[in-house]
């Protein structure tokens, strides 16, 4: 017992012992700590420094010049340039008492929306030109989404694009400033002490001339409604002499409320001045459009893509049509038929024909609407059938499945469906068409199909809520009342534009826009068909033909299409010749089958006018002769 007493009490005093070395060893002092890693210190120090020095030599040597996308030869003339002298503008002093001049009010687009005086890059890609220096013929940006596949002969390649020169198009006429300046200032005045009379005061802050009406920008005192002053468009239209007014209240990013008044004189806005804009030039996308010009005079570009579908809505006369020229035409300018291929339904005939026979029509311009409804049955199935495509690569959309191409496969083309009157086509076959429509505005965008839509009639009846819920960008042009204007864009505005191309344009997720539509005339686009139709040939697709040609043939002719004649068809052709008649009961006596193979032979004779049609119990007449039966089976 006393042993193992002796060992318990001998482990604590081991434990302590071991305790009380730890604890009375002395830590080493601070300069001795860091002293022990100086060496190391200084290895690393000496590592980050030949690093740099590395980096600094590749950086040098390897280093990118900066991105111009304008020509360099031409922006260094113009740095090079000595500036002009600025002339003496005569001040118009919008108030006594403040000396405000229209400079001081006057709103302009940023240097980088101005447009330049060079050509733009639409000419055919040629690496040898000397446009190729100034950075014209090589573009990264565009370098990413087109890969051709090479194909294995020279004789199945297709003939290289030849993109129109941008010379078709007329170019526009220059404005000069100061004609407008003084008006815009007397304009101003007489606004001014409209709403003072009426007892509301506000301060002018800004004057934004725009092609086809001028904005005014006031910021009402404080304690002024806002309400007060959209009240007033109607006695402001009266004390100005306007032909009508269009109040926005209040500006999108601004604390001002904007009075829209109209021009004197509308300015007419070129396609090829749109083109021709920075923007238009530097836009990465194949399906970038150029709607027009807007207040603050800059150019607007629209990527239909982003859209990703558009509605378009508007009396007769206010630039629908002219508006899907546009739409088409700068497609034409930037893209090939490999890279976007159109699909034109086009029930007024006459609108869309024009562009028959060009090279990036899937199929011939639909005039028919039985076909338009079955053409887009076919662009659902195109759908579902790139769906399918991309779960086997396991991509997600068409830009994911262009970059998995191996060499020598084809590109996936974008495709663009413009329908020029929904409202025709909701009075054939409303159910297949706002089903088909529904399905490709929910699902067809990550798949590179986008629909654009215009009608006249912009009712509750042709543009539902589905179809509506589906397509967010709108582009209202002029309409006849105020209900058609909340239809379209869910509120007031658009029976108060001028017509003539003035459009509110509504971008997807964004408040709308004023914006004077791009011109283009048939002469122009007639020009650039006949130049595109002699570098290349359409190329149709068989099967969408075929799809359309189906939808048009009655009962018996898609039955006598779909499968071949019963081999033994001629054989009963035969015998009822000989009999003068036919039933069933004798073709089952004579040629030994069944009621029922006997009863399809006999309707299909009858389907192709061979027996006469069942009139009770008696046999059915023979209505052709045998020299008539051997032409019919003489291929």
């Amino acid at each position: 017992m006393a042993s193992i007493n002796f060992g318990k009490a001998a482990a604590p005093r081991r434990n302590k012992k071991l305790y009380n070395e730890n604890v009375a060893k002395p830590e080493p002092e601070k300069d001795e700590l860091f002293d022990s890693f100086d060496g190391f210190d200084q290895l690393e120090a000496e590592a980050e420094a030949y690093d740099r020095a590395e980096k600094a030599e590749k950086s040098e040597k390897f280093a990118r010049k900066p991105f111009k996308p304008d020509r360099p030869s031409i922006l260094k003339k113009d740095e090079d340039a000595e500036p002009a002298p600025v002339e003496d503008v005569p001040v118009v002093k919008a108030n006594k008492k403040t000396n405000v001049s229209i400079d001081d009010l006057k709103i302009e687009p940023e240097d980088y929306e101005q447009p330049d005086d060079d050509e733009a890059p639409f000419d055919v890609p040629d690496k040898d030109k000397k446009g190729a220096e100034a950075g014209i013929a090589e573009k990264k940006s565009f370098g990413k989404l087109k890969r051709v596949a090479e194909p294995e002969t020279e004789e199945d390649a297709p003939p290289p694009y030849a993109y129109p020169p941008i010379d078709l198009l007329a170019r526009g006429e220059g404005v000069d400033d100061t004609d407008h300046s003084s008006r815009d200032m007397q304009k101003a005045r007489l606004l001014e002490d409209t709403l003072k009379s009426f007892g509301i005061s506000a301060k002018l802050t800004g004057i934004a001339h725009g092609p086809a009406v001028t904005r005014f920008e006031l910021q009402p005192a404080p304690g002024v409604k806002v309400s007060r002053i959209t009240s007033l468009a109607d006695d402001i239209a009266l004390n100005l002499a306007a032909m009508s007014v269009r109040i926005e209240a209040p500006i999108p990013g601004k604390a001002a409320v904007g009075v829209e008044i109209p021009n004197d004189k509308v300015e007419m806005v070129r396609l090829r001045d749109v083109l021709e804009s920075t923007d238009a030039r530097k836009h990465p996308s194949r399906i970038a459009v150029g709607l027009g010009k807007d207040n603050s005079g800059r150019y607007i570009v629209a990527d239909i893509a982003k859209m990703p579908h558009v509605l378009i809505a508007g009396q007769t006369g206010s630039g629908k049509s002219v508006c899907i020229n546009a739409i088409i035409t700068s497609i034409l300018f930037r893209s090939s038929p490999e890279e976007v291929k159109l699909i034109l339904i086009d029930p007024k005939v006459v609108e869309l024909s024009i562009y028959n026979d060009i090279p990036h029509l899937v199929c011939p311009v639909v005039t028919d609407p039985k076909k338009a409804a079955s053409a887009l049955d076919w662009a659902v199935a195109e759908m579902t059938k790139r769906y399918k495509l991309f779960a086997e690569r396991g991509v997600r959309d068409i830009k994911g499945y262009n970059k998995s191409l191996k060499k020598g496969e084809k590109l996936m083309p974008q495709m663009v469906i413009i329908i020029d009157e929904l409202a025709d086509l909701m009075m054939v076959s409303p159910g297949e068409v706002e089903d088909s429509i529904c399905r490709l505005a929910q699902l067809a965008r990550a798949c590179g199909m986008h629909l654009v839509i215009a009608t006249q009639r912009p009712s509750v009846n042709v543009i539902t809520g589905i179809i509506k819920a589906n397509i967010p960008t709108r582009i209202a042009f002029s309409v006849a009342s105020q209900v058609d204007s909340r239809t379209m864009i869910d509120h007031g505005g658009a029976e108060k534009l001028l017509g003539n191309g003035d459009m509110l344009f509504v971008p997807n997720g964004m408040k709308s826009m004023r914006v004077q539509g791009a011109w283009v005339s048939d002469d122009e686009v007639h020009k650039i068909v006949e130049y595109i139709k002699q570098s290349g040939e359409a190329n149709y697709d068989p099967d969408m033909l075929e799809h359309m040609e189906n939808a048009v043939r009655t009962d018996a002719e898609k039955e006598e299409v779909a499968s071949e004649y019963d081999p033994r068809l001629p054989e009963a052709i035969d015998i009822v010749i000989d009999m003068g008649q036919a039933s069933i009961s004798m073709l089952q006596r004579r040629m030994r089958i069944g009621y029922a193979k006997a009863g399809r032979l006999i309707d299909e004779m009858a389907q192709r006018g061979i027996v006469s049609e069942a009139d009770g119990a008696k046999p059915r007449q023979v209505l052709i002769t045998r020299e008539e039966a051997q032409a019919m089976f003489e291929d």
